[in-house]
């Protein structure tokens, strides 16, 4: 199976030890000798809409991807750092936080 950067940019990565959606693919490491991809890259989300900087960034290694499917990316990762994960903000929530 082959696929673009550009596609795998698409696929949404979940965590299948607790089902966790870590996000999209932002980048890759790849190894130029032997042309592997080494990593996925999720950049960390902005703070203050970006006016404070971003969280750090998740990497993923290649050996922690288990399945790349047609709509989505299935990683098994135990010690998934629980900041660095996206959190949709739902309307209500932007109001209690004041």
């Amino acid at each position: 199976m082959e696929a673009s950067l550009e596609e795998m940019r698409r696929k949404e990565i979940v965590n299948l030890k607790d089902g966790a959606k870590l996000g999209y693919a932002d980048d890759a490491v790849i190894d130029m000798e032997s042309a592997r991809v080494l990593r996925l890259v999720v950049r960390g989300r902005p703070r203050c809409f970006g006016l404070l900087g971003r969280q750090s960034d998740l990497v993923i290694p290649w050996e922690e991807i288990r399945v790349v499917g047609e709509d989505t990316i299935l990683v098994d990762m135990a010690d998934c750092p629980r900041e660095s994960i996206p959190r949709r903000l739902k309307w209500l929530d932007f109001w209690n936080s004041f």
